[in-house]
């Protein structure tokens, strides 16, 4: 009975070793990017990429309010830094059309889950989500880095 468990527990961890390998080697950037602080800056300033490699895009940008958009194959981890705004997940968009293959934009969005995006959060919003910055009227805008990879 030991010997059986013992393979059991042995043939589990070198599936779960395969699959973790599996996905780390699977499309991530295999080097090691360094961004100072003067190119965040200016990218944080103005908006703009700062890695963009292997389908890993990491954007400085400031947001407002504007319509709900929706990606077939972005994944985004967004890193609030500045600012604050009503944020809407999830639910259906409204009055929807496809702006380029697989990136859906639309007016706002119908039901979905609000979250209060300030300086110090961070929000994942997986492909296929709607997501909305509903409103940055309280500050006018929000800092953030959005993490984005592609399936």
């Amino acid at each position: 009975m030991k010997t059986l468990l013992a393979i059991a527990t042995m043939a589990t961890l070198l599936s779960m070793t395969v699959s973790v390998t599996s996905v780390t080697a699977g499309g991530f950037p295999n080097r090691v990017h360094y961004i100072d602080q003067d190119k965040t800056t200016a990218a944080m300033y103005k908006g703009g990429r700062v890695i963009e490699d292997a389908g890993l895009i990491v954007i400085a940008n400031r947001a407002v309010q504007r319509g709900a958009e929706m990606h077939a194959k972005t994944n985004h981890v967004f890193i609030i830094v500045d600012g604050e705004a009503e944020f809407v997940t999830g639910g259906t968009l409204i009055e929807p059309r496809e702006t380029a293959p697989g990136q859906i934009r639309a007016k706002g969005i119908e039901g979905g889950v609000s979250h209060r995006l300030v300086k110090g959060v961070v929000i994942t919003i997986p492909a296929n989500t709607p997501h909305w910055w509903k409103d940055t009227s309280k500050t006018g805008s929000v800092g953030y880095y959005a993490v984005n990879y592609e399936d």
